[in-house]
């Protein structure tokens, strides 16, 4: 059984495990206080999905938010990078606290784990964090995961949590995703104009999905908004992982949501494998790789990239970086990882396989990207 409908985020038959991201806004007053009796109605659904055999990880925003309050920093201690590590380094003891605490009153054991970008692009550490989490789960714990901001630099963080929590739910093998937000899912256009209508249901994100979404924060704490949301359901949607965005501002969000059935449902579209669900979820290229309409059509059918149908080659990367590859008009196509450097793709790009030993010097590789080592996206 899979998750196809709102109301089977509470059914354990559908939806065995699933992962609860929680953001800024809704974690914190704009004073810089923690909503403590909205979380705590929050942990009592956490504890009444455990009860019917549900495991639930969260992913939680708000140490930012927090420590900026404590510290007294400007701007929600989002002025620059070293207000914002030193917010998080205060604020997560607090934030750590507080679900700890929470999770406590309901006779429920709190774990935190803090992530990286690093810890979820690199295949070992992703392995262990998947490891770590799946312990966690039969150990009985609650995870609580957040972003490592304390020492996250702009070339090594996810930058929002909603991406966050699909990679975690990838790694956590969960059935579905909910983002709690501060509007009630996606809506076909921008949700102030009065026309705006409530889009129910997603069967796969393309452009004129894309094109309702706006980016931003309306509550100015957090650094997520539509085009993240739509983001963290692609990366959920390629693990087979069903994605829900409800509106957190109510007591008991997830039972008002299912109650109601309202929200927004993205249904997944395929279920790759386990390699494959860790890199079609990498979100860190370094370079691309523009390639010509007959290798886009084969790429399409499953076939390997081959350097004869490459246009254009972007970026400085070596062999086993992860590149993207686009069609001539810019499409994002497919990403996987590069069996060449930059230097050796420009060298070998839109030349026959017969011509690669003498261009390169040595006896080539069977492509420039292995279809066992790519995902079309």
């Amino acid at each position: 059984m899979a998750v196809t409908a709102l109301s089977h985020l509470t059914d354990p038959a559908a939806c065995p495990r699933l992962v609860l991201k929680v953001g800024s806004a809704l974690l914190v007053e704009r004073g810089g206080g923690a909503r403590r009796e909205w979380i705590a109605a929050l942990v009592a659904e956490i504890a009444a999905a455990r009860a019917r055999g549900q495991q639930v990880v969260v992913v939680s925003s708000g140490a930012i938010a927090l420590g900026a309050a404590r510290l007294g920093l400007e701007r929600g201690g989002r002025g620059n990078l070293a207000d914002a590590q030193a917010a998080a380094a205060v604020g997560q003891i607090a934030l750590a606290g507080l679900w700890a605490d929470l999770l406590a009153a309901e006779g429920l054991v709190a774990a935190q784990l803090l992530l990286t970008l690093d810890d979820l692009e690199d295949r070992r550490r992703y392995l262990n964090a998947s490891s770590t989490l799946a312990r966690l789960l039969e150990a009985g714990a609650v995870p609580v995961v957040n972003e490592n901001d304390s020492v996250a630099t702009a070339e090594i963080r996810f930058g929002d949590n909603d991406r966050l929590a699909a990679r975690v739910a990838q790694a956590a093998g969960a059935d579905a995703v909910v983002l709690l937000s501060d509007i009630d899912g996606l809506f076909d256009r921008d949700p102030a104009d009065p026309a705006a209508e409530l889009v129910r249901e997603v069967a796969g994100v393309d452009e004129t999905v894309r094109a309702m979404a706006t980016g931003g924060s309306g509550s100015g704490m957090g650094s997520g908004g539509m085009v993240s949301k739509l983001e963290a359901a692609e990366i959920a949607g390629r693990a087979g992982i069903a994605l829900a965005i409800v509106n957190g501002n109510h007591a008991g969000p997830l039972g008002r949501a299912v109650e109601r059935d309202t929200g927004t449902l993205f249904l997944p579209q395929r279920r790759d494998g386990g390699r494959k669900v860790w890199l079609g979820g990498r979100i860190a290229p370094v370079g691309v790789l523009t390639v010509d309409a007959g290798c886009a059509d084969a790429l399409a059918t499953g076939s390997s990239l081959l350097a004869a149908g490459v246009l254009q080659v972007d970026g400085d990367f070596v062999r086993g970086d992860l590149v993207t590859i686009h069609s001539a008009k810019g499409d994002r196509l497919a990403q996987g990882l590069a069996e060449y450097s930059a230097a050796e793709c420009r060298t070998i790009a839109g030349r026959s396989s017969a011509e690669h030993a003498d261009l390169l010097g040595y006896s080539p590789r069977a492509a420039v990207v292995h279809r066992d080592h790519m995902v079309l996206l």
